[in-house]
Order: C-alpha cells, then structure tokens, then sequence
C-alpha cells in the first residue's frame, strides 16, 4: 500500500514500539491514531507527534467498539490496525497466581481479539485492511520462567494464522510481528514480584533492539503492494551485548 493513503489505529500507542510506530507513519504521510488506558501519555505522545488518541480499554468491548468509531471518524475512514495492546507477566509455574495469570490472557488475548474484530467487520465491508499483531520471539520457543507470557505469544500467532486464512478472501493482510527484546518500558511491565527488574548496561543500549527497529519493520510491511504480504517477520538484535 502507498502509505500516504494509510489510515492507522495503533493500540498501546502511547509509549514503546507503539509510539515509535506511530511517530514513523505519521512522517511517511499516514493518519495515525493512537489509542491506551493512560489518558496523561496519551495526551503527551499524541502531542508531541501531532496525531489524535482515543482513550480505551481494549479489554472492555463496548470501549472497543466505540474506539473504532471514532477512529473512523477522525480519519474518514480505516484501514489498518496495529494490535499492539499487551503487557508481559513472568513467573515460576510453582508461583502462578491465577488472577495476574487471567488478567494477562483479558488483555494479550482478548483485547487482541476485541481490536481484529472491530476492524475486520469494518474491512470486510470495503473488501480491503491490514491488520498487524505484535507478537514475539516468545511466540515461537519457550523460555524458563515465562510460561504466563510465552502462552499468550503462542495463541496470538495461532488467531494470526486464522484470522489470516479466514480473511484473505476479502483482501486483507493479516500479519505479525515477533520482536526479541526490545528495550521500552514494557520490559518494566514483564517483571514478577521474584524477578529483579531489568536495568540495560551502555553497552546493552546501543546494541539492543529499539522501537524503531519494529516501526521500521511494521512500515515495511504494510508498504508491499497489496497484491502480495510477508505473514510474518520475527526481529533480532544482530549482536546484542548480554
């Protein structure tokens, strides 16, 4: 797609991989809008980049719903939706507390769903959309201590799979994303109350993926023509300083 005609719903666009996405588009001639549940960063990052927000929980389907509208709304129309919404929690199994365990499901999940759903009734309508998951290199191996997280990461790329064969008829994209560790805030939001938070080393930081590196891919994708997609890209550091 010619990315000037790209008109972008970005969720958990307030920070991260979600703002280095927006800020990205919004330079090569998209509209983007950006939506979270922290209206102070939403309103700071929508700001700074010159774009709208919605604020939503995208766990809530009635605020799903509503967040679609009014992204359609604001751009005159919708085409695009970047599912980026999702947080990480790392546990030992022996230590799983089944409501935090719950709760990433609720948003990594359901949210995700909530979100393609919304979007898709309205692609289907127009015969035309993309819809981009972010997953993660947990999507596709699993990792001690991270069986809450690698779970979700898991059925993500599986609904991507679905969602794909079961809309390819009507001219839309579906893909994901499979970032290894990138270094945003979210790798604050992964922390278990028995893991120590994790503090990048100057070495780390110029080594180490950023936002940018998965707006860039993101951008990518969505800028082949649309008689063909990439289903999927998974994302590492070259040499990454451990």
């Amino acid at each position: 797609m010619n990315i000037k005609d790209a008109k972008v719903l970005i969720t958990g666009g307030n920070s991260g991989i979600g703002k280095a996405t927006a800020k990205l588009l919004k330079e090569k001639g998209a509209q983007v809008v950006i939506s979270g549940r922290n209206k102070d960063t939403l309103q700071q990052t929508a700001q700074e980049l010159g774009i709208d927000y919605i604020q939503a929980d995208v766990t809530e389907e009635l605020q799903v719903q509503q967040m679609v509208k009014e992204a359609k709304n604001k751009m005159g129309g919708l085409n695009t939706l970047v599912n980026n919404a999702g947080y990480g929690y790392i546990s030992r199994l022996i230590d799983i507390e089944a409501d935090r365990f719950t709760d990433q499901f609720k948003t990594n999940i359901l949210g995700a769903t909530l979100c393609a759903k919304e979007s898709a009734k309205h692609f289907i309508d127009q015969e035309y959309g993309n819809i981009i998951n972010i997953g993660s290199t947990s999507s596709l191996k699993g990792s001690p201590t991270a069986s809450p997280y690698v779970a979700t990461k898991f059925a993500l790329r599986g609904m991507t799979e679905s969602w794909r064969n079961e809309l390819r008829p009507h001219n839309i994209r579906v893909m994901q994303v499979n970032p290894s560790e990138v270094m945003t805030s979210f790798a604050d939001n992964r922390v278990d109350q028995n893991v120590e938070k994790k503090q990048y080393t100057e070495a780390e930081q110029q080594t180490k993926l950023r936002g940018e590196e998965i707006a860039h891919t993101i951008s990518s994708l969505l800028e082949m023509d649309d008689r063909g997609f990439i289903t999927e890209a998974t994302v590492y550091a070259t040499n990454p300083k451990v």
